[in-house]
């Protein structure tokens, strides 16, 4: 029996890692924490048991199982159709599970290296009629579904379950950082038609891209904030920390890099180079995927968009209008916690069973 009063999200990234635990009696009781940025990875095991301890004070109680929120530059997204014929009797979830599970045995076919992180069902085809969620008590003859599996290579998700069974800490659920967040943050603006999210991370950039609660599409790029930071380095010979601040800080460049004679002016047009670049990539993409000539908002969110000031923001040449979402660990962590409690009604939820041996697991699709 589970008395534990705590639920516990780990947003693992490349350079830093957020924490956060909730009071699933309390709303008002929850904790946060967040590592120091860092580039060398050779120390997770003790930087994981400093949050973890620490969090346990806060909370008094003891962590040895939580919910872990990651991308990868490998993520990928497979949509898949399945068409089924029936006799007309009264369509039942578990029909549908026969149906999910089917199609999840195929994509683990053919991704071998791959571990399903997300199933969404983005429409039910029933007798000719659309449905965005299962209808109850509906009878059918012919139904197809359009889903939707978000990847994430298996070796990845590997490696943090060993990370964290070091700490003796049980990973109860893989949830993909960048797409709870687009959720949480399009629930919260109460967003409409074609919408996108950009997460610009370390070293990848995450597009999720949205019709109403409609996911179209999700892609990744290869390229993050790390990328224009060794970009900076290179051109102005500086060093890789020397370049992070200024990559930050580059508002206040006159002020820091007047030593290197022009240096200035040639950071920022480095910067706003790289931005564009990054934002005709996004864009391509997006078009691609829309499908659409009507409007779209692009909304930018994640650590390496924080270059992207309003007022750095005017200075792009680049034709859209963008918004940015700026994020605390608390926004972060509450996105991953929100995730769990059903917050996407079109999720076909995995639910753990209760584990046995550390550091392995078996699943059971579970229906909302």
């Amino acid at each position: 029996m589970n008395n534990k009063n705590f639920q516990t999200f780990f947003d693992f990234g490349f350079s830093k890692i957020r924490a956060g635990t909730f009071n699933t009696n309390n709303q008002n009781e929850s904790f946060y924490l967040d590592s120091e940025f860092f580039t060398d990875r050779s120390n997770l095991e003790l930087k994981i048991q400093k949050i973890v301890t620490s969090l346990e004070k806060k909370s008094n109680e003891y962590i040895d199982n939580i919910s872990l929120m990651i991308d990868s530059p490998e993520m990928l997204s497979v949509g898949i159709s399945l068409f089924k014929k029936f006799d007309g009797s009264i369509l039942k979830e578990s029909n549908i599970q026969f149906l999910v599970q089917d199609a999840k045995q195929q994509i683990l076919k053919y991704y071998v290296n791959y571990n399903v992180a997300h199933i969404i069902i983005n429409n039910y085809k029933i007798d000719g009629v659309d449905y965005s969620y299962l209808p109850d008590e509906i009878e059918c003859n012919f139904i197809s579904l359009d889903i939707l599996f978000i990847c994430l290579p298996t070796d990845f998700v590997l490696f943090f379950k060993t990370i964290f069974s070091k700490s003796n800490i049980l990973i109860d659920q893989i949830i993909c950082s960048s797409y709870a967040k687009s959720i949480n943050h399009k629930e919260n603006l109460k967003l409409t038609g074609y919408t996108s999210f950009i997460d610009v991370g370390f070293n990848k950039t995450s597009i999720i891209c949205y019709f109403n609660n409609k996911i179209l599409s999700v892609d990744v790029l290869p390229v993050g904030g790390n990328h224009i930071t060794k970009d900076i380095s290179q051109i102005l010979k500086i060093n890789i920390e020397q370049s992070e601040y200024a990559k930050h800080n580059f508002t206040l460049a006159d002020k820091g890099l007047n030593h290197n004679g022009g240096s200035t002016e040639l950071l920022q047009k480095t910067i706003i180079a790289r931005t564009d670049e990054l934002f005709e990539l996004c864009n391509k993409l997006i078009e691609s995927n829309l499908n659409t000539s009507d409007k779209f908002d692009m909304m930018f969110m994640g650590e390496g968009s924080k270059i992207f000031s309003n007022q750095q923001k005017n200075n792009n040449s680049f034709s859209y209008d963008i918004s940015l979402i700026g994020e605390t660990s608390q926004d972060i962590c509450l996105s991953g916690f929100k995730f769990i409690q059903g917050l996407n009604k079109q999720e076909v939820v995995m639910v753990p069973k209760r584990q046995i041996k550390q550091g392995f697991f078996e699943k059971l699709f579970h229906f909302f």
